[in-house]
């Protein structure tokens, strides 16, 4: 039995707000979005095809609202390092803090159009297949930029020192 528009739209929340912070790295800016994604998504129901996965469609609704406010303020929203603590979780140790702040401060280096590709997967949990049809281009290439990415945030990683390879004996 396929799931109604609206528990499809229920479900993709979290992972529309992750997406959305890691795009805006604001939590105010990550609600106003993920917000109206949601009320474009209950406007243009309509032009929703029932049977097809509601998820990637709602990523890239959001990823042009995002990209349309960009424009707009013509700079990025960014959230201090120092606060990307609020983020992790409570639990974390310092140094799973101070990776976490070394990854999302390389992520910063990394070109947009690869970020754009790795958020989708990684953050907004969207499949190769359906992260190539949000981002409108070959999966080749997604994968491919999904791969320069992940490399050039491992080289900064392992160049600042401060991820150790952990074992557990």
């Amino acid at each position: 039995m396929m799931k109604s528009f609206e528990t499809q739209l229920e479900n993709c929340l979290p992972d529309l707000w992750r997406y959305a912070w890691s795009l805006t790295r604001d939590r105010d800016a990550a609600d106003d979005l993920v917000q109206d994604c949601v009320e474009r998504a209950l406007r243009k129901k309509i032009l929703w095809i029932p049977g097809r996965p509601l998820k990637p469609w709602l990523t890239k609704m959001l990823l042009n609202l995002f990209r349309d406010r960009w424009r707009r303020e013509s700079k990025y929203r960014t959230i201090d390092l120092d606060q990307i603590g609020e983020v992790a979780s409570s639990s974390s140790t310092v140094e799973e803090l101070l990776e976490v702040k070394e990854v999302w401060k390389s992520l910063t280096k990394v070109p947009q159009d690869q970020q754009e590709a790795l958020l989708a997967v990684v953050v907004a949990g969207l499949s190769y297949d359906e992260a190539a049809k949000s981002l409108q281009i070959p999966k080749g290439t997604l994968m491919s930029r999904i791969s320069r990415a992940r490399a050039k945030i491992r080289n900064d990683v392992e160049a600042s020192g401060i991820s150790k390879v952990r074992s557990v004996k």
